[in-house]
């Protein structure tokens, strides 16, 4: 992906303009090219370890702020990038003030991810972790199934809609992460929905899924993604 970045003409020493940097995890691999980079993160916390884990690289400021409501500097960015990040941000504002913290002809790259078919997640496993889902959080569609990768939709109606930016390329990345049943509850703690359930339905879906990934999976699975 980064890779993909430079070559679409990002040059060691470009201006980048990071939305929900979280703990930095993209931010470092963009660090280590060389970017010099501002990166803006809502949460407090979050923000403090990005700053950490960021620490030898003079040319990066993580900034603690809502992007909808910071202030653009002066100086204009080469590329904007958020990475899963970015569909968190008002709509009303994203793509105008990414396009007005842009300089002519800069970039704006925005990164998603989607749990796919494949790996452990076959058909058969996720149907019987719907079942999981289905009993302990309302919320839940019935009858929901994984997409394959060639199922997840291009959609740049956002941006052409907006009359500010050329068109859209899309590109696509597949791999599998290896989770143990204690790394995959890990996982899903990290998701906003599963946060927001009640402690007790929250519990009582997370004790539903390892036993069924220890009974059924001998504790291990692969996901796609």
């Amino acid at each position: 992906m980064f890779d993909d970045l430079a070559a679409a003409g990002v040059a060691p020493g470009a201006r980048v303009l990071e939305i929900g940097c979280g703990t930095g995890q993209a931010t470092v691999p963009l660090a280590e090219r060389g970017y010099r980079i501002v990166a803006v993160e809502l949460g407090t916390d979050m923000a403090a370890v990005a700053r950490r884990n960021l620490a030898a690289f003079d040319a990066v400021e993580v900034v603690t702020a809502a992007f909808e409501e910071w202030p653009l500097p002066g100086e204009p960015f080469d590329v904007v990038f958020s990475a899963t990040a970015f569909h968190w941000i008002d709509p009303a504002v994203r793509v105008s003030k990414s396009a007005d913290a842009l300089r002519p002809g800069g970039l704006l790259a925005t990164v998603g991810t989607h749990h796919i078919a494949g790996g452990t997640w076959t058909e058969a496993f996720f149907v019987e972790i719907q079942k999981c889902y289905e009993r302990f959080d309302p919320s839940t569609p019935p009858g929901l199934r994984l997409e394959t990768a060639r199922d997840i939709v291009e959609d740049d109606r956002e941006l052409t809609s907006s009359g500010r930016f050329g068109p859209a390329k899309f590109y696509r990345y597949e791999w599998e992460l290896p989770y143990s049943t204690a790394d995959y509850l890990d996982l899903l703690l990290t998701y906003s929905g599963h946060r927001a359930l009640p402690d007790v339905q929250r519990s009582a879906l997370l004790n539903s899924i390892a036993r069924l990934i220890d009974a059924d999976y001998g504790g291990k699975l692969s996901s796609a993604t």
